[in-house]
C-alpha cells in the first residue's frame, strides 16, 4: 500500500511527511523545497489483542504502546503541484507520474490562508483554500485524462473489434495507474453511456477520467495549519463549502513537535491522543511551546490530526482491515515473538485470502482456518474482520 501525499507548494506536506514518519527531510517555507520524491514509513493505529490473551507483544514491524498497536503503511511525499501542473507548469508531469503507483492521495492544504495558488507567502491570510481544493482535482482529472487521451481511441477500437471484455481491457491497458478491472465496471455503471468507448465525446472521455481517477486513487483533505491565525474560520467555511469531502483538521507542525519531544524522553505521547505526559526537565521555551499545543489544538481537536488522516485513509478510504495471525494455544513464533506480526488486508477478504497473504503454499495447502478467541474452526469463505486473530491450518 503507497499513500501519496499531495498539494501546492509550502503548505506543510513535507513536514506532515516528517510528522508521520520521523525521517529526516528538508523543510523551508518556500515552493518547490522538495524535488524528488521522498518514502518513507508512517502506521495506522489498531487496538491490540495482546491484552485479550494476557500478553506482551513483541512486534516485528512497527510499534505497540498502552495497548495501541501502529502497524507500517507506505507514504510518498511529492514535490509541490500548481496550477496548470497537467500541462507541465513547474515540472507538473514529472511529479504526477511519481503517483502512478499511490493508491490514495492525502492532500495537504494550508487551512489559514497564508500561501497562494503557487505556495508563496500572503501576509494579511486572505488566500481562500477552497480554491486549492478545486484546482488539484481538476488537475489530477485532467492528468488521468491525458493518459487515457493518448492511446484510447486505437485502443478501444481494437478492444471492440476482439469483442474483448472492455473492462478487463481498460484495466489491463492501463495497470500502471492500479487500475482493476471492478473498478473500471463501477466507472462505467455509473456513467452509462450510451455510445461505443472508440466514439465517446471529449466531454464523455473526461467524465470517465475524473470518475477513474476518485476509484482508484480516492483523495481525503488534511487541513493543515488549524492552529494559525484564521485557521478555524476556514475551517468551518470550507467544510460547509465541500460537505461531500471528508476533511480533517491538522497540525503537522505540532505533530512533529511531540514526536521529536517523546524521542527525547521529554514527553509520553502516543500518536493520535489528546493528552501527553512531561516526563523530562523543560525549558521556559519549551514549555511554553508545550503549552500551547495543548491549548490551541489538543484541547481543542482532541489530537493534532495526523494520526487520524492515516487511519481514515487506510480503514475508510481504502477499506483495510487488520487481521493477527495467532494461535490459541501458542501466540510466540519462531524467534520466541509474542503476537510479532499484524498485516492490514482489503476488507471482504477471506481466510483463504489470509493464508494466500501469508504464503502460498498455504494457500494452495489450506485445510482451515482456527479462530484464536474461540477456538472455532472457520472454512476457506469466512469473511475475515477486523481485528481478528486467526491461525491457518495446512495440510503440510
Amino acid at each position: 500500500m503507497l499513500i501519496g501525499l499531495v498539494g501546492k507548494p509550502s503548505v506543510g506536506k513535507s513536514t506532515f511527511f516528517k510528522a508521520a514518519t520521523l525521517m529526516d527531510v528538508t523543510i523551508a517555507p518556500h515552493p518547490f523545497t522538495t524535488i524528488k520524491p521522498n518514502r518513507g514509513v508512517g502506521y495506522v493505529e489498531v487496538d491490540c489483542i495482546d491484552r485479550e490473551f494476557g500478553v506482551q507483544c513483541n512486534p516485528s514491524h512497527g510499534f505497540c504502546i498502552n495497548g495501541k498497536r501502529f502497524v507500517p503503511v507506505e507514504l510518498m511525499d511529492v514535490a509541490g503541484l500548481v496550477p496548470g501542473a497537467s500541462e507541465g507548469k513547474g515540472l507538473g508531469n514529472k511529479f504526477l507520474d511519481d503517483l502512478r503507483q499511490a493508491d490514495a492521495f492525502i492532500q495537504i492544504i494550508d487551512i489559514s490562508g497564508m500561501t497562494d495558488a503557487e505556495g508563496k507567502m500572503v501576509l494579511n491570510g486572505d488566500y481562500n483554500p477552497a480554491n486549492d481544493i478545486e484546482f488539484l482535482e481538476d488537475e489530477l482529472n485532467k492528468w488521468y485524462n491525458g493518459i487515457l487521451e493518448r492511446v484510447w481511441r486505437s485502443f478501444a477500437r481494437k478492444a471492440e473489434l476482439e469483442e474483448a471484455n472492455f473492462a478487463e481491457a481498460v484495466a489491463k491497458q492501463f495497470s500502471g495507474l492500479k487500475i482493476n478491472t471492478n473498478q473500471v465496471k463501477e466507472v462505467l455503471r455509473k456513467l452509462e453511456f450510451k455510445e461505443k468507448p472508440s466514439i465517446w465525446s471529449e466531454q464523455q472521455m473526461m467524465f470517465f477520467s475524473s470518475e477513474l481517477r476518485k476509484q482508484t486513487k480516492p483523495m481525503i483533505i488534511a487541513a493543515n495549519k488549524i492552529d494559525m491565525k484564521n485557521g478555524r474560520k476556514n475551517y468551518e467555511k470550507i467544510k460547509k463549502e465541500f460537505s461531500e469531502l471528508k476533511i480533517i483538521p491538522c497540525s503537522a507542525d505540532s505533530e512533529l513537535a511531540l514526536k521529536e519531544a517523546s524521542k527525547k524522553r521529554l514527553i509520553e505521547y502516543i500518536p493520535g491522543e489528546k493528552n501527553f505526559k512531561v516526563m523530562g526537565e523543560l525549558n521556559e521555551f519549551q514549555k511554553s511551546a508545550l503549552d500551547k499545543i495543548k491549548e490551541n489544538v489538543l484541547d481543542f481537536y482532541e489530537s493534532t490530526g495526523v494520526q487520524n488522516v492515516l487511519n481514515e485513509v487506510v480503514f475508510n478510504l481504502l477499506s483495510y482491515i487488520a487481521v493477527f495471525p495467532a494461535s490459541p494455544t501458542k501466540m510466540k513464533d519462531s524467534k520466541g515473538r509474542v503476537l510479532p506480526d499484524c498485516f492490514l488486508i482489503p476488507q471482504g477478504s477471506t481466510a483463504l485470502d489470509f493464508a494466500f497473504f501469508l504464503h502460498t503454499d498455504f494457500g494452495k495447502n489450506f485445510i482451515r482456518a482456527i479462530d484464536a478467541r474461540t477456538k472455532k474452526a472457520l472454512g476457506k469463505d469466512y469473511q475475515l474482520k477486523n481485528r481478528d486473530a486467526l491461525e491457518i491450518i495446512t495440510s503440510r
